[in-house]
C-alpha cells in the first residue's frame, strides 16, 4: 500500500520538473531570439546619441548673410541673391552685384557700394566677418570625426548620414549626393584641400535634413559647376566660385573672394 501511494507523488513531481524544464527552455530560446535585436537596436540607438551630441556651428552675426566676403564680389549679370550680402573690409566698390538682382540688403563698409541700395554700416560688417571667422575655426576644429576620409575624397553617388566628415585633402563630387536626417540631424564636412563639383551635379536633401544644419569647412577654394545644385553653409577660406548658371539653397562665407556668373543663391530658412 506504502509503495502505491508513492507512485502517484512521484509522477506529479516528475510533470511539475518537465514543465519547468520547458518552461526555462522557452525563455531562453525567446532570449536567444530576441538578442540581435536588442543589440542593433542598442548600436541605432548609440549611434544616433553620438551624431545628436554634434551641436550646429554658431554662425553669429554672419548668418544674418546669404553672401559675406572679405575681398569682394564678382558678378556676371544677372544673378537672383536672396538674403543680405555684404563684403569687409574691402571697400564697396569691391561688390560688383547690382541692387535689382538682391531681394534683401547690401552691405558695405562706405558710400562706395552699389546705389541707391547700399547701406554703410562699417560695424556690423566686422563683427560679421569676426563670427564667420570663428565659425570657420569651430567646424575646423570638431574631433573625433564618424567617417574619416570617405571614397578617398569622391563622395559622388553616396547617402550621406548626419555626423562628422573629415577630409585630409580635396574632395570631389562627381556625381549627384544624397544628404539624408532629420530636420535636427547636423552634418559637418572638414576638408583641409578644395571642395569641387561637377556641372549639372545635384546635392538633394531627404528625410527633413535641412541646408541650415549642414556646414562644409574647406579650406581650398570651392567650385560649384556650371548648372549644379548645392545644399548648405559654406565656410569658405579661400575662394568660393560659382560657375554659369549654378545654385545654392544655403550661404557662401568666404575668407576671401566669391565669384557670381548668373547664380541663384537662396539663404536657408
Amino acid at each position: 500500500m506504502k509503495h502505491k501511494k508513492k507512485f502517484p507523488i512521484i509522477a506529479m513531481l516528475l510533470v511539475v520538473f518537465m514543465t519547468g524544464c520547458s518552461k526555462d527552455q522557452t525563455a531562453n530560446s525567446t532570449a536567444a531570439a530576441q538578442a540581435p535585436a536588442a543589440s542593433a537596436s542598442a548600436m541605432s540607438v548609440a549611434y544616433q546619441m553620438k551624431t545628436a551630441s554634434l551641436p550646429v556651428v554658431n554662425l553669429g552675426v554672419a548668418g544674418n548673410f546669404a553672401i559675406l566676403s572679405k575681398s569682394g564680389i564678382t558678378d556676371v549679370y544677372k544673378s537672383a541673391i536672396t538674403g543680405d550680402i555684404g563684403a569687409s573690409p574691402i571697400t564697396g566698390a569691391a561688390i560688383l552685384v547690382s541692387c535689382a538682382e538682391v531681394t534683401g540688403s547690401i552691405y558695405t563698409v562706405n558710400a562706395a557700394g552699389p546705389l541707391p541700395c547700399r547701406l554703410i554700416n562699417a560695424s556690423r560688417l566686422t563683427t560679421a566677418v569676426s563670427n564667420m571667422q570663428t565659425a570657420y575655426t569651430d567646424a575646423a576644429g570638431r574631433l573625433n570625426p564618424n567617417f574619416l576620409n570617405l571614397g578617398a575624397g569622391n563622395i559622388g553617388g553616396k547617402t550621406l548620414t548626419p555626423g562628422l566628415y573629415k577630409f585630409t585633402s580635396a574632395v570631389v563630387i562627381p556625381t549627384n549626393i544624397t544628404i539624408a536626417g532629420s530636420a535636427n540631424d547636423v552634418w559637418i564636412f572638414q576638408i583641409a584641400g578644395t571642395l569641387s563639383m561637377s556641372s549639372a551635379v545635384k546635392v538633394t536633401l531627404s528625410g527633413g535634413a535641412q541646408a541650415k544644419n549642414i556646414f562644409w569647412q574647406t579650406s581650398g577654394a570651392v567650385t560649384l559647376g556650371t548648372t549644379s545644385h548645392f545644399e548648405g553653409i559654406i565656410l569658405g577660406q579661400t575662394g568660393i566660385n560659382l560657375k554659369t548658371g549654378a545654385s545654392i539653397n544655403g550661404r557662401l562665407l568666404a575668407q576671401t573672394a566669391v565669384t557670381l556668373q548668373m547664380n541663384t543663391v537662396v539663404q536657408p530658412q
